[in-house]
């Protein structure tokens, strides 16, 4: 993990489900000269302690801060070089029904993370996005669909200085605390009669914390500045999902909520103009003048087909019960 090795790192929201899946990830394969875990939970990071003490950890610190808060970041990205930004507020109703919230965190936050890279001169910043930026319908979407478009266009004043930023595109992560994976797990301890189905056509992209946090940190070494990374990971049938964690169990069709999409997109017929497909992934390359493909193509890219879309009813990639219970015993033994 060259990238990483001896290098000071700051995750912006490392106490989420994210940010401490990376943590311990560095923690055992890695070699951080600084491990920096910022978010605005004092709880969160009490309860983390506990798993990863800095007395047992040399180089793991914590630091209490908000992303809309511009000097408190600068201040925690004093002798960073790599910032990973994993903060959002991602709840979609929550984010429907409180706009505002949303965008200080989401869209005015990303500003401040970029702003913050710069003046503190870091070297690079890669920032987790989500299907729904893509053709968003949702206000979570949109906001994360400018926070995308904030940390690409960031490259046009942080090349100069020394500073690249990309971003990674990826769907539902098993076993979040957005999933429904644990919703269904809880209602059937809970002695559930009923699974709520919003809609019985309804797919979903799906990956693992584990394949998550690799893929970040193999796009961190790849990127150039201004890429999109996605991965390419299986899709399944929430009904399908249903099935494997509540087998037996009826399932009542409750209906879309605010905000929620039947299927999950992660690249347009628009971005298919720009995206090149590298062995796991693809990339949607930054559309400016000038910008380097040569090195994707190197690595054995090819340009997707003209009307090319990345969807997950339209996936040639499908998960199916074997798939998802062999992912769920992995989780569980961890």
């Amino acid at each position: 993990m060259p990238s990483i090795d001896r290098a000071s790192v700051l995750v912006v929201g490392g106490t989420g489900s994210f940010g401490r899946h990376l943590v311990s990830h560095l923690l055992i394969n890695a070699n951080p000269k600084r491990l920096v875990v910022f978010s605005r939970d004092e709880a969160k990071q009490h309860d983390m302690e506990q798993d990863f003490s800095p007395k047992e950890h040399d180089c793991l610190r914590y630091f209490i801060g908000d992303v809309r808060d511009r000097e408190r970041l600068e201040t925690a990205m004093r002798g960073i070089d790599i910032v990973v930004h994993a903060a959002a507020m991602k709840q979609i109703v929550a984010a429907e029904y409180n706009p505002f919230e949303c965008i200080k965190t989401n869209v005015i936050g990303a500003e401040n993370v970029v702003t913050a890279a710069i003046r503190a001169g870091v070297k690079r910043v890669i920032a987790l996005s989500t299907d729904k930026a893509a053709n968003p319908i949702n206000l979570y979407g949109a906001s994360k669909l400018a926070s995308d478009k904030i940390f690409i266009a960031a490259n046009n004043i942080g090349v100069p200085v020394g500073c690249r930023f990309s971003v990674v595109r990826y769907g539902n992560v098993i076993g979040s605390r957005g999933s429904v994976v644990p919703l269904f797990q809880r209602l059937v301890r809970d002695g559930a009669t009923e699974i709520p189905i919003t809609d019985n056509r309804m797919t979903r992209f799906w990956i693992t914390l584990d394949h998550g946090v690799s893929f970040v940190l193999s796009s961190l070494d790849m990127m150039q500045g201004g890429e999109i990374f996605v991965p390419k990971i299986p899709s399944m049938r929430v009904t399908d999902v249903a099935d494997v964690i509540a087998p037996g169990i009826p399932q009542k069709v409750i209906g879309i909520r605010p905000g929620e999409k039947l299927h999950e997109t992660m690249i347009t017929e628009d971005d298919a103009r720009t995206t090149v497909s590298v062995g796991d992934r693809y990339v949607i390359e930054p559309s400016w003048a000038g910008w380097d493909r040569h090195s994707l193509l190197e690595q054995g890219g090819d340009a997707v087909p003209e009307g090319f879309r990345y969807s997950s009813d339209a996936n040639s990639d499908w998960l199916d019960a074997d798939g998802l219970k062999a992912l769920l015993a992995e989780m569980d033994s961890k």
